[in-house]
């Protein structure tokens, strides 16, 4: 809610998510849809804290996304979660100046010294401006929360959010949100695609990425929606699907 003063006049303006081109999942939850690549970045909105989920492919791009969640929060952000170290989820992280960053154990060393010429040569190969893509990968700030099992976050007013290294699958290094209340949201990364066939790269664990979908589904249940890295929000049976669909592709017996 913004406060716009003419004179001795306050004007009380509502911003709603849709307002800034987000999606909005449940009560101070919401994500959106970043061009490009189609990446996905959420926030979760505490009392006096607020949570995003990974900072898009460009310094500028996560300049963007801190404005809007800020907005929409009514105070900065706090805390920041990379669900897995590929660049269009993470060169954008600096932008996030004095949050506080989270990855699963093994992100915070790909995101320094030669793995950060690695992800600025993906993030080139993959079509983003070579200036761009070195600005970004030279200011990336280190993850200074490494989460091993789980990890809750309080931000505030009640709201908690739980912080689940369910990999390796996508990558070895797969780190979920969940955000518990009426309805339950995760936020998957890229262990979940919609708008494709999921993405095996050079990183990926196929023989482990099915029993990573197992986790998530135990984690956020039947009734949760679940967020992936790329594409519409969805169900439990389509996460379902898509293990059962993973384990056939890659030869995993289940």
């Amino acid at each position: 809610m913004l406060e716009r003063r003419t004179g001795a006049s306050v004007a009380v303006v509502t911003v709603t998510w849709e307002d800034l081109g987000w999606e909005r999942l449940a009560a101070g939850v919401g994500r959106c849809r970043l061009p490009g690549w189609d990446c996905t970045a959420g926030l979760v909105v505490g009392a006096d804290a607020a949570l995003a989920v990974d900072a898009g492919s460009s310094l500028g791009e996560g300049a963007r996304l801190r404005v809007a969640a800020q907005e929409l929060a009514g105070h900065r952000v706090t805390h920041l979660a990379l669900t897995h170290p590929h660049f269009d989820h993470v060169l954008g992280a600096s932008a996030f100046a004095g949050a506080e960053v989270f990855g699963a154990v093994g992100t915070a060393a790909l995101l320094a010294g030669a793995g950060r010429e690695a992800l600025r040569a993906d993030a080139v190969a993959e079509g983003l401006d070579a200036g761009l893509a070195e600005e970004a990968a030279d200011a990336l700030v280190a993850v200074r929360h490494e989460v091993c099992g789980e990890w809750t976050l309080d931000l505030g007013g009640g709201r908690q959010v739980l912080l689940a290294n369910v990999g390796p699958g996508h990558t070895g290094h797969d780190l979920a949100v969940l955000v518990p209340g009426e309805v339950e949201v995760v936020f998957c990364g890229d262990l979940v695609e919609e708008s494709g066939e999921p993405q095996a790269g050079p990183d990926a664990v196929p023989s482990q990425w099915p029993a990573a979908l197992d986790r998530l589904l135990g984690l956020g249940g039947e009734d949760a929606l679940y967020v992936p890295g790329h594409g519409a929000v969805v169900d439990a049976a389509f996460v379902r699907a898509q293990r059962d669909a993973l384990a056939a592709r890659f030869g995993v017996s289940r």
